[in-house]
């Protein structure tokens, strides 16, 4: 399965801050990232001028939007946007307990794919906590469309995500890209890959307001030409799909534990995501909650049934 290299919960073993600028608002934000207990989950604690801080969980529940990133809380109030790179370097590293200080309504875009955050990771060190990782475990198929998108979960012995997209623009056109997760999978494969964007919407996102803080820094552009327009071009020559695992991996993270299953989507965004999520969640036949025993060295581990967290992630 995705992560058997530890049985056990993880978190940092130091503190380690980022600073950079959002991308919708454009405002330099910073972000810190504390050693969380065991069981405590993912936590955003939101500075708000002076005053205390509001904590959101990093759960599907505290979803409020999903039009142009993924945004816990009230995006007419307290909220923390563009969690979703952060989110899948989390969930794609293994880390299980965090408490994330950010002093702005959003998470720094950074070069506008996982990897600072992978970086930032592996310089404050991982720690291992005595209580065992849970996990979701899919246990029948669960679907969810939309017009010609789709997104399903299935059951599979492992963490494996399938993912097509399709776009009219030659650029990029139909492309998937299918894998198996663990923590050497995502920094080699996944974690790199860039957010992406069209020159002509980008115009019109900046006159109505929105994505003030991208540049070509931070995002792959394709010109009018259909052609990329960044001067060193792309990462990887599927790095389209492969953002949009990216993606796929910070908004599942919200199901507050690593899932044991197949994830598949096709022409999927945000909202399909935290849509089919919302789908496993409810429905408490298509999944348990499980944890590893190992009976005898070098022997294979076996996944048994367990009582859930307190922060259970299907509280909807």
């Amino acid at each position: 399965m995705g992560f058997e290299s530890n049985d056990y919960q993880t978190t940092l073993k130091s503190r380690i801050s980022l600073s950079g600028v959002g991308v919708h608002g454009g405002q330099p934000v910073s972000i810190h990232f504390s050693p969380a207990d065991a069981d405590t989950g993912i936590v955003f604690s939101v500075m708000r001028d002076g005053r205390q801080p509001v904590e959101l969980r990093a759960l599907v529940s505290e979803i409020g939007g999903t039009d142009l990133c993924t945004v816990l809380g009230d995006p007419a109030g307290v909220h923390v946007a563009t969690v979703e790179h952060l989110m899948a370097a989390i969930f794609g590293l293994g880390i299980d307990n965090l408490l994330i200080e950010v002093d702005g309504s959003e998470v720094p875009i950074l070069d506008g794919s996982a990897e600072s955050f992978v970086h930032a990771f592996e310089r404050a060190g991982f720690e291992t906590q005595s209580i065992k990782r849970r996990y979701i475990r899919v246990l029948k198929p669960v679907r969810i469309e939309n017009g010609a998108s789709w997104a399903e979960f299935r059951p599979y012995d492992g963490t494996r995500f399938e993912v097509e997209i399709d776009f009219d623009s030659p650029a990029i056109g139909r492309q998937s890209f299918a894998t198996d997760i663990n923590p050497g999978i995502f920094r080699r494969d996944i974690s790199r890959a860039r957010t992406f964007g069209f020159m002509k919407d980008v115009e019109r996102l900046w006159a109505a307001g929105y994505a003030l803080g991208s540049s070509l820094e931070n995002s792959v552009v394709i010109g009018d030409d259909h052609r990329v327009i960044n001067m060193e071009g792309l990462r990887h020559p599927d790095e389209f799909v492969r953002h949009k695992m990216l993606d796929s991996l910070g908004d599942l993270a919200l199901a507050g534990a690593c899932f044991i299953g197949c994830f598949r989507s096709f022409r999927g965004g945000h909202k399909l995501n935290a849509a089919a999520l919302r789908r496993l969640l409810s429905d408490r036949t298509a999944f348990e909650i499980v944890e590893t025993t190992r009976r005898e060295r070098g022997r294979m581990a076996e996944m048994i049934a367990v009582n859930a967290p307190v922060y259970a992630p299907w509280m909807l």
